[in-house]
């Protein structure tokens, strides 16, 4: 494991931790309680789930699709939905690992009070974790872009299997949002099934490239951030403002900011304590040393 000291969070030039001494400080903060935990794509991918910009994210070849796309266009949406239908039996397959279990054995010793999370798999609540945040919203749901109805992600399988006997695409890759990659030839004679209610257009409640996180949504993670005695974040590299907005907010209230990932993240310069280290095995020490 490389561990690498952030610059602390008394402005440029700060001293950071001693490099050697990053888990030990990490564990007595997390140790003191009330620590908000912000997780990323990079939580998952033991769960065999790729992140988007990490090495299995850099290995797929599909680009995310985005919201102006999705609404703008039938043929996106069956594009969408013929990849997203086969890539969901691959995240709901997928099953919590030790990062997601350490996470909610934290939350239930009374040490984490708050998770927010950018990813849209349900592992935190599948490995017991409780009052989820999900900034991203979640896979597991669907909703009418017509009446607003949201409906669970299973009757919109059954529906699309009925829609499509026999339809039997294989794929090589699935992405973090469930997105598996397929040839137009695949995709061309996929049918898609509108809202039952209205017959209006279902979406994925996710928030997808393009479209705004609720507003209420956003400053109920910032109340939860500001409440914080730290702010540990989890797998993310920190690279779009959804997340990252809540590390600049934390530092500027003079929050800790603690992160575990692999690699750089666009918030080490704000961050007191940096571990580089798998997530599976920092956050399963972390539960020993508190």
């Amino acid at each position: 494991m490389s561990l690498v000291a952030g610059r602390g969070l008394g402005g440029a030039g700060a001293p950071g931790v001693p490099a050697g001494a990053c888990p030990q400080t990490l564990a007595a903060l997390v140790a003191d309680g009330d620590v908000v935990v912000l997780s990323g794509a990079g939580l998952s991918t033991e769960s065999g789930i790729p992140d988007y910009r990490g090495e299995s994210g850099r290995r797929r070849r599909a680009e995310p699709m985005t919201y102006q796309t999705f609404v703008g266009s039938a043929a996106a949406r069956r594009r969408y939905w013929a990849r997203s239908h086969l890539g969901w039996r691959h995240i709901a397959r997928a099953e919590p690992n030790a990062g997601h279990r350490a996470v909610a054995e934290l939350q239930r010793r009374g040490l984490v009070t708050g998770i927010i999370t950018q990813n849209v798999d349900g592992l935190h609540q599948a490995a017991g974790a409780r009052d989820v945040i999900e900034l991203h919203g979640s896979l597991d749901r669907v909703v009418c872009l017509g009446c607003g109805e949201r409906t669970p992600r299973r009757l919109l399988q059954e529906r699309l299997e009925q829609a499509n006997p026999g339809w039997d695409a294989r794929a090589d890759a699935v992405g973090p949002d469930g997105d598996a990659a397929l040839s137009e030839e695949q995709i061309a004679g996929f049918r898609i099934v509108d809202c039952r209610r209205c017959g209006g257009v279902l979406k994925p409640d996710v928030i997808f490239f393009g479209e705004n996180v609720p507003p209420a949504r956003v400053q109920e993670c910032y109340a939860l951030t500001e409440r914080a005695a730290t702010l540990l974040v989890l797998g993310s590299s920190l690279t779009v403002m959804s997340g990252h907005r809540f590390v600049r907010h934390a530092a500027r209230h003079a929050i800790p900011v603690a992160i575990i990932n692999r690699g750089p993240t666009r918030g080490d310069d704000l961050a007191l304590v940096k571990w580089d280290a798998p997530l599976g095995a920092a956050l399963s020490a972390l539960v020993v040393a508190c």
